[in-house]
């Protein structure tokens, strides 16, 4: 469904002398998403899970310079292409929740959500009412506008908002950011329900306990490069099965496993770097 080639990203500036310069955000991202897959994207703040998702959807400053391939169902993710599928085909859900508008009432930001991607105008109504219903949200939210909303509740409008339609492809960026454990299990049941009829799902999170129970695979990231995707089920007991001696660091520091070794972490992503993480090019077939 989605093909990531080679993706990498710049943004251009000046330095102190005026020369012309860019600062590599995106490292050469190769990737590939199925239809009916939770793709799990996991890394620390600033490791471009974001970038990441804004490259997908063309969300980039004027300075950006972004190259390589992104293929949708086969064909080439162009500006053009972007947006015509945003809000039909293929839908966001972003981090920052800012992007509601803030002149509009919430129930009208999921009714045209609901038009654009092309529903009857006879079931827009009834699809808003369901929509708000998935995510424990009422009529009240409906009527009122995102500023008084909490951070929880404008998350779980937004997720509304991405999935009313029935994208074939929807981004989540941290989702689950801000929501409490059972709302939190609300939005991604959601998203699991979304892969289960056949839609692709890229999660993306830097909770990875919580994203293992409903991804299919895990991609890993750090400093803007892909380390290794690995599968959900190879992230248990010691990590013996991930293939990646980061992805063994990172499972093994979390807390449930006793933070691991560190020194034994520490060893491990040096060894990493140089040289165990897979190429963009054995990353896209894992």
């Amino acid at each position: 469904m989605l093909e990531i080639e080679g993706l990498s990203l710049h943004f251009r500036r000046y330095d102190r002398l005026f020369r012309h310069v860019e600062a590599e955000a995106l490292t050469a991202i190769s990737l590939r998403l199925a239809a009916g897959e939770v793709l799990a994207i996991v890394g620390a703040s600033g490791s471009g899970k974001s970038l990441l998702a804004h490259s997908i959807f063309g969300i980039l400053p004027g300075n950006a310079v972004l190259r390589g391939t992104i293929r949708f169902d086969g064909k080439i993710l162009d500006p053009a292409a972007k947006a015509a599928l945003c809000g039909r085909r293929i839908g966001l859900v972003p981090q920052s929740v800012s992007y509601l508008d803030p002149l509009a009432r919430n129930g009208d930001q999921l009714r045209w959500a609901a038009a654009r991607s092309g529903r009857p105008r006879a079931e827009i109504g009834n699809l808003a009412d369901a929509a708000l219903k998935r995510f424990g949200l009422n009529g009240d939210v409906a009527r009122a506008f995102p500023h008084s909303l909490s951070g929880g509740m404008a998350r779980r409008l937004a997720m509304a908002i991405a999935t009313i339609g029935q994208a074939d492809l929807v981004v989540a960026d941290e989702p689950t950011n801000g929501l409490d454990p059972e709302n939190a299990e609300r939005v991604l049941d959601s998203l699991a329900g979304l892969a289960g009829r056949g839609k692709g799902v890229m999660l993306i999170t830097h909770d990875l306990v919580s994203a293992l129970p409903y991804a299919d695979r895990v991609a890993v990231m750090d400093g803007g490069r892909l380390i290794d995707v690995e599968p959900a089920s190879a992230f248990t007991g010691c990590g013996d099965r991930l293939r990646s001696a980061y992805a063994r660091a990172l499972w093994r520091a979390l807390p449930q496993n006793e933070f691991g070794d560190a020194e034994a972490s520490a060893a491990e992503v040096s060894t990493a770097w140089a040289g165990e993480a897979r190429t963009g090019e054995a990353l896209q077939h894992a």
